[in-house]
């Protein structure tokens, strides 16, 4: 089992900057891929950022330039630095781990319990 404990989540005003941290602990496959996704009430869960265990990146279009995803692999902790937040932004953002190579029929997927983003205009 992996569990996964976020926090940093809270309320900023728009242009303002916030910072996410999510700890792993348990199981932790040694080649992995950890992330943050994010949903809103009535809207699908979708991609902010990910990262693999070789510091490999991926973001969404919508925060290119403006989030950073980083990890410290010896505390098994990955991080989402926000800056110049929007009120699109607004959502619970959920930290995410699986294994590499990922089979969606059998290998685990794993999320943390969501912490709550709210940008104010």
């Amino acid at each position: 089992q992996v569990q996964l404990v976020e926090s940093g989540g809270g309320l900023v005003q728009a242009g303002g900057s916030l910072s996410l941290s999510c700890a792993a602990s348990g199981s932790i496959p040694g080649i992995n891929i950890m992330g943050w996704y994010r949903q809103v009430p009535g809207k699908q869960r979708e991609l902010v950022a990910t990262i693999t265990s070789g510091d490999s990146t991926n973001y969404a279009d919508s925060v290119k330039g403006r989030f950073t995803v980083s990890r410290d692999n010896a505390k098994n902790t990955v991080y989402l630095r926000m800056n110049s937040l929007k009120p699109e932004d607004t959502a619970v953002y959920y930290c995410n781990l699986r294994p590499i190579p990922y089979n969606f029929a059998i290998s685990p997927n794993h999320w943390g319990q969501g912490t709550q983003v709210t940008v104010s205009s």
